[in-house]
């Protein structure tokens, strides 16, 4: 399946907007523990899912805020469909009494950015008792750090490419000619830039010339305060979505990326026109094996569970380099996980729900631990 890339989005979107409230069937469940009567916050996953609706967290006040917005309403949509009753939250300071009230089965978090990768709303939420889908406040804090995620990856014997983590104390104390001038030395043009935090290639850029390195440097610095420089692979970029459907993680199609300028930028995810997806990726058996082995691998180095979105470049020799993990994916119309579940044939709505159950489900056996 080839599809060209959505219609120009304008980001971020400014905060203030209030999220729908679709009503439907609730979640139909399944029996997890027959027999078992639970009270407290989380019931088992069956009851839970069966009994309460859901919450979805979308929008916050991140740069990605509008496809945010746009996945939240996406996958309502797709539980609505599947029968489950949710309900689309934009987070404020009237969420953890709102959750409290509605004493929701699990929620899904399908913000962006900071708000819902960076671990600060998940750590909230645990601490609160709230069930959610997704990787914990610890696995994501470590993920949503691109250096950090790419340390662990290649300890773990996952490929990367060289780079290097430069703060802008650092780039200032040492003088910028002098750190650029032996970064271009010792990695190499070009080179890929790219805040050490964030998503949606926001202030991504590739750099061929030298001369061009200060200002890129600093149209980065404009949405981190740190800045991943790294080895630019011209190779086919990929991303793979890894799911856990409760016999460990598993690797659905790869969604090649083609973007008519060889680099996947925001403008290149969000104009019509700039890019064209394969799913699944024109890889041949042995590449393909290689590169769902690798994003599985990393979805496990990095402690994550549930769902994850790993981007890797295939090297013209044919070995996986990983790029960094999403712990959010999108999920609009025209993201990628959603073009993996469609290609391993799988129906989003469904797919989320059994996420939700799992989650309700994972809550009540640490309550019960504890």
């Amino acid at each position: 399946m080839s599809v060209s890339s959505p219609r120009p989005s304008t980001a971020p979107a400014p905060h203030g907007q209030t999220a729908g409230r679709p009503t439907a069937a609730r979640c139909p469940g399944r029996p997890y523990r027959d027999g078992h009567t639970v009270t407290g916050y989380a019931a088992t996953g069956a009851e839970a899912a069966a009994g309460r609706p859901v919450v979805v967290l979308a929008g916050g006040l991140s740069y990605e805020r509008d496809i945010s917005l746009r996945s939240g309403r996406r996958i309502v949509a797709a539980l609505h469909a599947a029968g489950c009753e949710a309900t689309l939250l934009d987070p404020d300071d009237t969420l953890l009494a709102r959750l409290d009230a509605d004493r929701p089965a699990a929620v899904l978090i399908a913000l962006h950015g900071a708000a819902g990768e960076d671990g600060a709303l998940r750590g909230v939420l645990e601490l609160a008792g709230v069930p959610y889908v997704g990787a914990s406040a610890a696995a994501s804090r470590i993920s949503w750090d691109k250096p950090t995620a790419k340390a662990l990856c290649r300890a773990a014997g996952i490929g990367t490419a060289d780079w290097v983590a430069l703060p802008d104390t650092t780039f200032r104390e040492l003088g910028a000619a002098a750190v650029l001038d032996r970064i271009v030395e010792r990695i190499g043009l070009p080179l890929m830039l790219k805040p050490a935090q964030g998503g949606s290639a926001l202030g991504a850029i590739r750099v061929a010339d030298a001369e061009d390195l200060p200002a890129a440097m600093v149209g980065c610095f404009a949405y981190a305060s740190t800045v991943l420089i790294e080895r630019y692979i011209d190779g086919i970029e990929v991303a793979v979505t890894v799911i856990d459907d409760g016999d460990g993680p598993r690797a659905l199609p790869a969604v090649e990326i083609a973007p008519n300028d060889g680099v996947f930028d925001y403008a290149a995810r969000y104009t019509q026109g700039m890019t064209t997806y394969h799913t699944p990726a024109r890889l041949d058996a042995t590449t393909t094996e290689r590169l769902m082995a690798a994003a599985v691998r990393a979805h496990e180095t990095l402690a994550l569970r549930d769902l994850s979105r790993v981007d890797i470049i295939v090297a013209p020799d044919g070995t996986p380099v990983f790029l960094e993990v999403n712990v959010s994916p999108g999920l609009t119309d025209t993201s990628l996980m959603p073009m993996s579940v469609a290609a391993a044939s799988l129906d989003l709505g469904a797919l989320t729900a059994r996420m939700l159950r799992d989650a309700a489900r994972r809550s009540q056996q640490v309550s019960t631990v504890d």
